[in-house]
């Protein structure tokens, strides 16, 4: 196996003397909609995993210093950058958020930017225009050769890398408003198919991946039974929340009952996001080098780590 498994407890005893350095308000910051992560849990999953992911730092700056010493000049700044794919509702975004202040706060890498492939979906006009509007998410609705433009920048070191911004409010990308990154010490690039390596849907065979520019990534794991209750437990949380903003794409669908809400998150699940991670996200599970799974609970239960 290419795996080694591990359970909390011991995955927890490989953080060694790692401080915790986040606090119970950090943590409310960062938590997602229904995800109830806990300190214990950072403690447990997260920062050793932080420790790894910072030796893995460390060990790559001395590589790059090495050929920086054989080419006899020094090179520009390389990002190390981390991949964090994974379904819709699964965790992701949550858990790059938690990584990202983590690694922020270890002594030698304190830039540390995040990045969502949701800034790299098409504009809705331009999904309109190819038919694609009902599957948003799916591989060809992203723009593949501006996203990995992107990326291929940011590791080559070129300073003030613009990423387009999208809006989950609007359902759009926001076409004035722009993250620049500029020569980060890491990149946590975090979206569903950053691990994507088939075909595109015009039949071509992309001879570059955006993964081939990964230093590290991991993939955010579960029961498919259990991430559909978290996507309708999720959409239900929208509906009173966000949807009830009146500049909100979904706003119409505040005034759907709790059942009428139940049975149209249920649909959109069965009908795209079920869809896209059991023909295009699951595939890519096992070209992670870092696997968290999750209980029905939406706490981790296991980790599994590439040893080859």
């Amino acid at each position: 196996m290419p795996y080694i498994e591990f359970d909390t407890a011991e995955w927890a005893r490989l953080r060694a003397d790692t401080p915790l350095t986040l606090d119970e308000h950090d943590l409310e910051q960062l938590r997602g909609i229904n995800d109830d992560l806990s300190l214990d849990e950072v403690e447990s999953v997260y920062l050793p995993l932080s420790r790894l992911l910072s030796l893995y730092v460390e060990a790559t700056q001395k590589l790059y210093d090495a050929t920086a010493q054989f080419l006899g000049h020094p090179e520009e700044k390389v990002p190390f950058v981390i991949g964090i794919a994974g379904s819709v509702a699964v965790g992701k975004s949550t858990t790059a958020r938690v990584l990202r202040e983590l690694l922020s706060r270890w002594p030698r890498h304190p830039k540390v930017d995040l990045v969502t492939t949701d800034g790299f979906l098409y504009p809705n006009a331009e999904l309109e225009r190819r038919q694609l509007m009902h599957r948003k998410g799916f591989p060809e609705t992203y723009d593949q050769a501006a996203l990995l433009s992107f990326v291929s920048r940011v590791k080559a070191g070129q300073a003030a890398v613009r990423s387009p911004v999208y809006s989950h409010l609007r359902y759009d990308i926001v076409g004035d408003e722009f993250q620049v990154v500029d020569r980060p010490d890491i990149m946590i690039i975090e979206g569903l198919n950053v691990l994507q390596s088939g075909a595109t849907s015009e039949g071509r065979v992309p001879t570059v991946l955006v993964s081939d520019y990964f230093d590290f990534s991991v993939f955010m794991d579960a029961d498919l039974q259990a991430i559909r209750t978290w996507y309708i437990d999720r959409f239900l949380a929208l509906r009173d929340t966000a949807f009830r903003d009146p500049h909100s794409y979904f706003r119409e669908y505040a005034k759907l009952s709790d059942a009428e809400g139940a049975a149209f998150a249920a649909d959109i699940w069965s009908r795209i996001n079920e869809v896209n991670l059991v023909e295009n996200i699951l595939p890519t599970r096992d070209r992670a080098d870092l696997i968290i799974t999750k209980d029905a609970h939406h706490h981790v239960r296991a980790v599994k780590l590439r040893k080859i």
